[in-house]
């Protein structure tokens, strides 16, 4: 049954545009992106049918947001250059809406709903929102009725958000499990699925699954949850590796605590230590935000860090800035410091001074 899918999706649109709204631009796709900034006026409704020519994908975007006509065999172009934009590391607030709109007109229900979805779970993994109002997003569209791809697809996701695997797979599977696109998102979930329920053994019992979800990275590179998700399944160099990426795409967000913990894990620190690890990515800003104002009170956070049994991002931060002990207001900030703390801290302090 046909249904005006243009409601579901701003359904979502609502939720991501109402909390988001001061994180970039309010219009589904992010204008300051070079690749999908095109302008509406570029052409007049039903250009393509007169020309006769295919729309670029500039065109097309832009013809979506602003309600024009645009030919199916446009909309699975943009589709496709929209995967190609995720592939390279180019995810911006909106893409995923844009998506969702462009499923809608080629009839494929069950992926605008993850696509909406894929915007509201990359807003969440920012801590943009709250996964209550995730959920909330995907109860409203349960409100429509009257299309069962719409319902069993929600409802799948809403089983995956509660972490209800089994649920979660078979809702999914009916609409995500063909081999056209190994990368979707729909795909995705269904690894996590796997990964999930078989958590302590998933490398070894299922190496296909293990190697497929690794290859995908790409287009996951600017999603907190692929990296959080990835951190938890695997073990040792891979895990940090994905716990740190996590960290660096999203140091604030819901995912960021347990990937620190993680991280303690992986180089032979208590978990609860975890909370004082920063990145490498994140000791660089903190020097950074410290060099350019002068202040050197931007350094505090990295106490804890320094003051860590020996491990790789302790030594790093410690390397690190005693590079600043040349600046005489660095050099005599650690010297009070020194003054004050003990033990360890105050023996990294100490060195960190000696330059």
């Amino acid at each position: 049954m046909k249904i005006n899918f243009y409601f579901l999706t701003f359904i979502f649109s609502l939720f991501i545009l109402t909390i988001c709204c001061s994180c970039n631009e309010t219009r589904g796709v992010a204008v300051s992106s070079p690749r999908l900034s095109g302008k509406a006026e570029r052409f007049p409704p039903g250009a393509a049918e007169k020309t006769g020519r295919n729309l670029s994908r500039e065109e097309a975007v832009s013809a979506r947001q602003n309600g024009l006509p645009v030919p199916e065999h446009s909309l699975q172009q943009t589709l496709d250059e929209i995967a190609e934009l995720e592939r390279s590391g180019s995810w911006f607030q909106g893409l995923g809406l844009t998506e969702s709109g462009l499923r809608e007109n080629t009839g494929d229900y069950a992926g605008a709903v993850a696509a909406a979805f894929k915007e509201l779970a990359w807003a969440y993994g920012l801590g943009l929102i709250k996964k209550e109002e995730v959920e909330q997003g995907l109860l409203n569209v349960l409100t429509v009725k009257n299309e069962e791809s719409v319902m069993i697809c929600a409802n799948a996701i809403l089983a995956f958000i509660n972490e209800r695997w089994d649920d979660a797979t078979f809702g999914l599977k009916k609409y995500f499990n063909q081999p056209d696109e190994p990368d979707g998102f729909g795909r995705w979930m269904i690894l996590v699925c796997a990964m999930e329920k078989n958590k302590k053994s998933f490398e070894i019992d299922d190496r296909y699954s293990s190697e497929t979800y690794k290859s995908i990275r790409a287009r996951y590179a600017k999603f907190p949850e692929y990296w959080y998700r990835g951190a938890r399944v695997f073990s040792g160099t891979i895990a940090a590796q994905y716990a740190e990426n996590c960290i660096n795409t999203s140091p604030l967000g819901p995912y960021a605590n347990e990937c620190r913990s993680i991280l303690a894990s992986c180089t032979g620190l208590k978990t609860e230590d975890g909370l004082s690890i920063k990145t490498k990515m994140e000791i660089e800003s903190l020097i950074s935000q410290s060099v350019n104002s002068g202040n050197p009170e931007f350094l505090n956070s990295l106490l804890p860090l320094i003051a860590l049994p020996d491990n790789p991002y302790t030594v790093y931060a410690v390397s690190a800035l005693r590079s600043l002990t040349s600046v005489p207001k660095f050099r005599d900030y650690f010297n009070s410091q020194a003054g004050s703390a003990k033990g360890r801290l105050a023996e990294r302090l100490s060195y960190i001074c000696r330059g």
